[in-house]
């Protein structure tokens, strides 16, 4: 197993992402918490290698409001459960958010919405699989691995233009 990890910045702080044998398997915020210990990302890799070069164009184009679906390769390890709610993640659309019972609804186990909230808290590729559009039943903002405030950035980031909140301006000046 080939592991290697770089540092991008980003509108959300600081990300590092991770590729395990040329696919990423994770992405992860500073102080996020379930985030490995950081020696189990690999040695350092350079931004231009696979994935991570194909990443960064992705989330440029995120952050430049010009992308909705991310479809880099990722190699995702978790439990069947986890990969399932993970999987069921991506289907959400952007600028839309989904409640815990009603995404348990969606992968056909009602009653699981406690299991599909710690699945989602241990998403290991924040952002591209967007746990960020899983709320409470009443809308409420609960629970992100990356923080409650990265949460409303990223869900007010998709609900309103880009322009607006400046983000892209700020992504694309340092690139």
């Amino acid at each position: 197993m080939n592991r290697l990890h770089t540092v991008v910045d980003s509108p959300v702080g600081p990300l590092t992402l991770v590729a395990t044998d040329g696919a990423l398997s994770g992405l992860y915020m500073t102080d996020q918490r379930h985030r490995p210990p950081q020696e189990t990302f690999g040695t350092p890799g350079a931004p231009d290698e696979a994935p991570f070069a194909e990443t960064i164009r992705q989330l440029d184009s995120y952050f430049a409001g010009e992308l909705t679906d991310f479809d880099v390769p990722l190699q995702l390890t978790g439990t069947p459960f986890q990969r399932r709610v993970w999987a069921e993640l991506r289907r959400i659309p952007y600028g839309e958010t989904l409640s815990y019972g009603r995404l348990a609804d969606r992968i056909g186990q009602p009653t699981a919405s406690r299991a599909v909230g710690l699945a989602n808290g241990k998403n290991p590729v924040g952002i591209i699989v967007p746990c960020h559009r899983v709320v409470g039943s009443t809308g409420s903002l609960t629970g992100y691995g990356g923080g409650l405030g990265r949460k409303r950035q990223l869900l007010d980031f998709e609900s309103r233009d880009a322009a607006l909140l400046g983000l892209a301006e700020f992504w694309t000046a340092g690139r």
